[in-house]
């Protein structure tokens, strides 16, 4: 009986004794959450899928179910915002034209900025709709002016996605809305978003905190961007937040600093509150481990291309963005370099926005980053007599 009072007495005090020799260590625990099962850093461990990208080179730094299909909810606006901007920089659109809202611009529900069916706004305005208020009544206005009808600006979306190289991306509306087959990935999401800060006046409005629409009226709109990093989060300045039942919380955000900017996409997050600070976790442990190296500036001359019989004999190439490759603080960059290659030769006619080759970095012989470079403008075909007088000045030169 005295033994097996002293086996009770005992089995009674380990789970008390084992207690208190495992103080709770708070820096471990949360080291260990955010390892995956595979000892992986997890830097979204709420997110169904996450990416965090190298804005400048596509460099990705960290990625979580990246490539799976999911419903896109507002995010959805990203490829919008494209060709809004795309038609802003070919001429297709200003910024002070009139867009017109139809009744069935009017009639979409969601996140509005309450158009009403005939009503007026400039394309600067509807940007602003769409960039801070996630406006869906803004983005088919917008989508009506570019192509006529939504259906034919989602062709227009989905021939984008296709020309980029998304493979998990399909859009059936260009608001986000629930649909059927209407899905796409974060590493698509931020493929789309890299593209989109290429035009860099975009973070003009997707930056902003708050603004007014309908200014000189009676009841001005007070818009506030559902993005709330760009007010709480250094060096943030956009891009595009997104929720429906269906969908959850999701964001695709992007910060600068000291000229590196860095893309973090998260995809059915539970809250806004999960949502953001695992967007800011991703993008703190970006600037904190990585930095950029700066290849080529804004407007630095790239090459002369010779065109074969086109009206222009050649072209100048310039950098329409900052060129950079991502290197770790600390990592060498020793020997970096480079070099212009072309697609073979080039022959006109040559379309604007047309793949004509590409930059090749590197690091003494090693390929560390590469960049697609396209035509600035179109170039046709030359006449038989200019290719003649050419032909014949190159005879005496």
């Amino acid at each position: 009986m005295k033994l097996c009072a002293l086996l009770l007495a005992f089995a009674v005090a380990m789970p008390a004794a084992a207690a208190w020799a495992k103080e709770p260590d708070p820096a471990k625990d949360k080291k260990e959450a955010q390892q995956s099962p595979q000892g992986e850093l997890d830097l979204a461990p709420s997110a169904l899928s996450a990416i965090l990208m190298d804005a400048d080179s596509g460099t990705i730094i960290y990625e979580k179910n990246s490539h799976d299909r999911l419903p896109p909810a507002s995010i959805t606006k990203v490829m919008t915002l494209l060709l809004v901007m795309e038609a802003l920089d070919d001429g297709r659109l200003k910024l002070t034209d009139k867009v017109q809202t139809s009744e069935h611009a009017a009639s979409m529900g969601g996140s509005q900025i309450f158009l009403e069916p005939g009503e007026e706004m400039t394309v600067e305005e509807m940007i602003k709709g769409i960039a801070l208020a996630s406006g869906n009544d803004a983005s088919v206005a917008l989508a009506e002016k570019i192509a006529g009808t939504e259906q034919q600006f989602v062709n227009m979306m989905n021939e984008k996605a296709k020309q980029l190289g998304l493979k998990n991306t399909h859009f059936v509306n260009c608001s986000g809305l629930p649909a059927e087959n209407h899905y796409t990935s974060a590493h698509d999401i931020a493929i789309m978003s890299k593209e989109l800060l290429k035009h860099t006046e975009i973070t003009k409005y997707t930056g902003l905190y708050q603004d007014y629409l309908r200014k000189s009226s009676p009841k001005p709109f007070w818009l506030v961007n559902t993005n709330k990093l760009v007010r709480f989060y250094s060096g943030a300045d956009g891009l595009k937040t997104g929720f429906t039942s269906e969908a959850k919380f999701c964001l695709t955000a992007t910060a600068k600093r000291d000229n590196f900017r860095v893309i973090a996409v998260v995809m059915g997050e539970p809250n806004t509150k999960t949502r953001n600070a695992e967007v800011g976790s991703m993008m703190d442990y970006a600037f904190a481990q990585y930095t950029n190296y700066p290849i080529l500036k804004e407007g630095d001359p790239i090459g002369k291309v010779k065109i074969e019989k086109g009206d222009v004999p050649d072209l100048n190439l310039t950098a329409k963005h900052p060129y950079s490759v991502l290197i770790k603080k600390g990592a060498s960059t020793q020997n970096i370099r480079h070099e212009l290659k072309l697609d073979g030769v080039l022959k006109a006619p040559i379309g604007i926005g047309q793949p004509i080759g590409r930059i090749v970095v590197y690091q003494d012989n090693r390929v560390i980053s590469e960049f697609p470079v396209e035509s600035p403008v179109s170039i046709d075909k030359a006449g038989w007599w200019k290719l003649f007088k050419r032909t014949c000045a190159g005879l005496f030169t």
